[in-house]
């Protein structure tokens, strides 16, 4: 077949355009040298593999170009290619090759420092952990904080075996219960603070604070003071006869309480007639909880 000049014609005077317009462009332009940081890519890890420590995200390479692309130049434009296709457990060195710099038309890479990295490298593995609800602020005046429940209550976190066994749980996005009055119910973001470490799949968790009127305390005065296993043909006196007992529990039960209700005795059992200093104590009851018997020792006379 003959030689047409004239076939691809179009083709032929775009590339011939593009020619003239670079050589104008940049034909005027000095040729400078420029040092840039630039981020640093880690590609092709091996799946089992973890990289551990603090690695390097960026780099320094010497660029030379035209001026006026140097000057341009905008974050992204030179990126640090590291291939770790090669990686194995252990401390590894990883050279940083001049032809693994992407750049821009026309700018070429010099010098990269460092020319080698170390890096390191962990078996990875996987470990089911507790997730703790991480909880701010305090309810209302007048109520507290009861049982708190995670929904669900582990989570699969995957990394490094050296981080993974040092992780005792997984935690959960701040749940505010200031100024409650009710039970806070909130479903929240579950994560880890160990940035070697990732969830095997994104997780939110359920969190469930009970809120509930706070114990309150109430003191019930002139509770007579009763005895138990008393000697046989004996008679007994106390002094004083009655003790004030202080019990904390919910507002609803204590205030249903009245003497009564609470029973303050002595216990005689083993002892002869006589004098003696006895404790006293009191019955006790699901509904309250004795904080203090005032007084808390009485005289006992056995005759």
């Amino acid at each position: 077949m003959a030689y047409n000049p004239f076939r691809n014609f179009g083709l032929k005077a775009l590339a011939l355009a593009i020619a003239v317009l670079v050589w104008f462009t940049m034909g005027g332009e000095y040729v400078v040298e420029r040092i840039v940081q630039v981020p640093l890519e880690m590609r092709n890890r091996p799946e089992h593999l973890e990289l551990v420590g603090n690695p390097p995200d960026q780099i320094e390479v010497r660029l030379q170009g035209p001026s006026g692309v140097l000057s341009r130049l905008q974050p992204g434009d030179v990126v640090a290619i590291l291939d770790l296709g090669s990686a194995r457990p252990g401390a590894r060195l990883f050279h940083l090759r001049t032809d693994e710099v992407r750049t821009p038309f026309g700018v070429t890479v010099s010098q990269v420092v460092p020319q080698t990295v170390s890096l390191a490298f962990e078996i990875g593995e996987s470990r089911m952990v507790p997730i703790r609800a991480d909880i701010e602020g305090d309810p209302a005046p007048g109520f507290a904080r009861g049982d708190v429940t995670v929904t669900p209550g582990s989570v699969d976190v995957i990394g490094p075996s050296s981080d993974l066994h040092a992780l005792r749980e997984a935690s959960t996005e701040p749940v505010s219960i200031d100024g409650a009055t009710e039970t806070v119910v909130q479903r929240v973001t579950v994560g880890v603070d160990d940035g070697a470490l990732r969830l095997r799949q994104p997780v939110t968790a359920e969190v469930r604070v009970e809120i509930l009127p706070a114990p309150i305390e109430r003191t019930l005065s002139s509770v007579t003071v009763s005895v138990r296993n008393r000697p046989d043909g004996t008679t007994v006196r106390t002094s004083p006869e009655t003790v004030s007992v202080a019990m904390r529990g919910s507002r609803e039960a204590l205030a249903a309480l009245d003497r009564g209700a609470v029973t303050a005795f002595v216990d005689l059992a083993g002892l002869r007639p006589g004098r003696y200093n006895l404790p006293v104590r009191v019955e006790p009851s699901p509904d309250f909880l004795v904080t203090r018997i005032e007084p808390s020792v009485v005289e006992v006379i056995i005759r």
